[in-house]
């Protein structure tokens, strides 16, 4: 999925503007329950189906998926900053989280479904535009019949560690739509 940058916000009288599109996300919600996990998320990879809004929202970069394992990519931008001049950490959680989750969607099968149910974050080193565009790798750890286990890493260009999470998922049956 190629996602556009985020237009490069225009300063007048110090002001800043942003604008964005996205696309209807109801035939994402249209698949649910009728495709696997990893079905769904290749078809919007591949542009098949649009990209969820929050992808818009906070200008990701992009985003890829395989069995077990989910990553997004963000060029960090100032309407990401916190008052001390650094991406928000709930940017940075975000980012975490759908990297986890999507793994987890990723090995469920056709008419489940999942939540979040905690995401344990640890925040190692500030991220500003200076840190260029950083990666979420997400993966499974452990897959049970109503819960699965995974981790998110979020990474620079360079490699570096900037941020980690766990996070447990809850996994419920997805009632199917007439």
């Amino acid at each position: 999925m190629t996602q556009t940058q985020p237009e490069t916000p225009l300063a007048v009288d110090g002001i800043r503007e942003r604008t964005y599109r996205w696309q209807d996300p109801s035939p994402i919600f249209a698949s649910l329950g009728t495709a696997s996990g990893i079905e769904l998320l290749k078809t919007m990879e591949a542009g098949e189906l649009p990209p969820p809004p929050i992808m818009h929202t906070l200008g990701l970069a992009g985003f890829s998926a395989d069995l077990g394992t989910a990553s997004f990519r963000l060029v960090p931008q100032e309407f990401h900053y916190n008052p001390l001049g650094s991406v928000h950490g709930g940017v940075i959680a975000m980012l975490l989280d759908s990297a986890a989750g999507c793994a987890v969607h990723s090995v469920l099968p056709a008419g489940e479904g999942y939540t979040s149910v905690d995401l344990v974050t640890k925040y190692l080193r500030p991220v500003t535009v200076e840190t260029g565009e950083i990666t979420a790798v997400g993966s499974v750890l452990s897959r049970g019949s109503r819960t699965a286990l995974a981790e998110a890493r979020l990474t620079d260009a360079r490699g570096r560690l900037l941020a980690h999470a766990t996070s447990t998922c809850m996994i419920f049956p997805i009632p199917q739509r007439p």
